[in-house]
Protein backbone atom coordinates (compact mmCIF):
# COMPACT_ATOMS: atom_id res chain seq x y z
CA UNK A 1 0.00 0.00 0.00
CA UNK A 2 1.43 3.14 -0.90
CA UNK A 3 -0.17 6.64 0.92
CA UNK A 4 0.11 9.82 -1.61
CA UNK A 5 0.11 12.81 1.14
CA UNK A 6 -0.30 16.74 -0.84
CA UNK A 7 -0.25 19.54 2.17
CA UNK A 8 -1.98 22.96 0.89
CA UNK A 9 -1.76 26.66 2.48
CA UNK A 10 -5.25 28.01 3.27
CA UNK A 11 -3.95 30.98 4.44
CA UNK A 12 -2.22 31.81 0.84
CA UNK A 13 -4.07 29.37 -1.39
CA UNK A 14 -1.31 27.33 -2.77
CA UNK A 15 0.14 23.79 -2.05
CA UNK A 16 2.49 24.27 1.09
CA UNK A 17 6.08 23.27 0.17
CA UNK A 18 8.64 22.42 2.58
CA UNK A 19 6.16 21.03 5.50
CA UNK A 20 8.16 18.21 7.68
CA UNK A 21 6.21 15.22 7.96
CA UNK A 22 6.74 11.84 9.48
CA UNK A 23 4.35 8.62 9.82
CA UNK A 24 4.46 6.66 12.95
CA UNK A 25 3.40 2.96 13.23
CA UNK A 26 1.67 2.01 16.63
CA UNK A 27 4.01 -0.77 17.80
CA UNK A 28 4.31 -2.28 21.06
CA UNK A 29 2.37 0.22 23.26
CA UNK A 30 4.02 3.18 21.29
CA UNK A 31 4.51 5.24 17.98
CA UNK A 32 7.11 4.45 16.02
CA UNK A 33 8.84 6.76 13.44
CA UNK A 34 8.91 4.34 10.14
CA UNK A 35 9.55 7.31 7.06
CA UNK A 36 10.34 11.05 7.17
CA UNK A 37 10.14 13.09 4.72
CA UNK A 38 9.18 17.47 3.31
CA UNK A 39 6.99 18.51 1.08
CA UNK A 40 7.88 19.72 -2.32
CA UNK A 41 6.81 22.62 -4.55
CA UNK A 42 3.38 21.39 -5.16
CA UNK A 43 2.99 20.14 -1.03
CA UNK A 44 3.39 16.22 -1.71
CA UNK A 45 5.48 13.94 -0.31
CA UNK A 46 6.08 11.44 -3.90
CA UNK A 47 8.60 8.72 -2.32
CA UNK A 48 5.54 7.54 -0.09
CA UNK A 49 3.56 6.81 -2.92
CA UNK A 50 5.62 3.82 -3.87
CA UNK A 51 6.30 2.86 -0.75
CA UNK A 52 4.58 -0.44 0.68
CA UNK A 53 3.04 0.11 4.08
CA UNK A 54 1.81 -3.01 6.40
CA UNK A 55 -1.93 -3.12 7.63
CA UNK A 56 -2.36 -1.53 11.31
CA UNK A 57 -2.39 1.69 12.94
CA UNK A 58 -0.44 5.16 11.75
CA UNK A 59 -0.24 8.51 12.13
CA UNK A 60 0.78 10.99 10.16
CA UNK A 61 2.52 14.18 11.73
CA UNK A 62 2.85 17.41 10.33
CA UNK A 63 5.37 20.52 11.78
CA UNK A 64 2.80 23.64 11.22
CA UNK A 65 5.22 25.43 13.60
CA UNK A 66 7.87 25.40 11.49
CA UNK A 67 5.94 25.89 8.27
CA UNK A 68 4.37 28.80 9.47
CA UNK A 69 7.16 30.60 11.58
CA UNK A 70 9.11 30.66 8.13
CA UNK A 71 6.06 32.80 6.55
CA UNK A 72 6.44 34.85 9.55
CA UNK A 73 3.21 34.06 11.30
CA UNK A 74 2.00 31.82 14.32
CA UNK A 75 -0.14 28.70 14.40
CA UNK A 76 -2.35 27.66 17.34
CA UNK A 77 -1.57 24.09 16.13
CA UNK A 78 2.29 23.24 16.45
CA UNK A 79 1.77 19.98 15.03
CA UNK A 80 -0.95 18.75 13.18
CA UNK A 81 -1.64 15.21 13.50
CA UNK A 82 -3.88 12.65 10.67
CA UNK A 83 -4.06 9.26 12.32
CA UNK A 84 -5.81 6.55 9.46
CA UNK A 85 -5.55 2.67 9.67
CA UNK A 86 -4.32 0.29 6.98
CA UNK A 87 -6.67 -2.29 6.16
CA UNK A 88 -5.38 -3.87 3.12
CA UNK A 89 -2.00 -3.67 2.23
CA UNK A 90 -2.60 -3.86 -1.47
CA UNK A 91 -4.84 -0.42 -1.68
CA UNK A 92 -3.38 2.55 -2.17
CA UNK A 93 -4.83 5.61 0.05
CA UNK A 94 -4.74 9.77 -0.08
CA UNK A 95 -4.57 12.01 2.87
CA UNK A 96 -4.67 15.63 1.97
CA UNK A 97 -4.59 18.76 5.09
CA UNK A 98 -5.53 22.16 4.37
CA UNK A 99 -3.25 23.91 6.96
CA UNK A 100 -4.26 27.42 8.52
CA UNK A 101 -2.66 29.19 11.53
CA UNK A 102 -5.58 28.47 13.71
CA UNK A 103 -7.35 25.68 11.57
CA UNK A 104 -6.79 22.43 9.49
CA UNK A 105 -9.12 19.91 7.50
CA UNK A 106 -8.13 16.54 6.27
CA UNK A 107 -9.27 13.94 3.47
CA UNK A 108 -8.65 10.81 3.45
CA UNK A 109 -9.61 8.41 0.36
CA UNK A 110 -8.55 5.81 -2.05
CA UNK A 111 -6.55 5.92 -4.64
CA UNK A 112 -7.75 2.53 -5.75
Amino acid sequence: MGIAVQTLDGVYGRPAASVRARIEHAGSGQWLVETKAETDHEGRVREWRGRKFDRGLYRIVFESDRYFAALGLVAAYPEIVVMFRIQDDSDACQIQVLLSTYSYSAYFGSLG
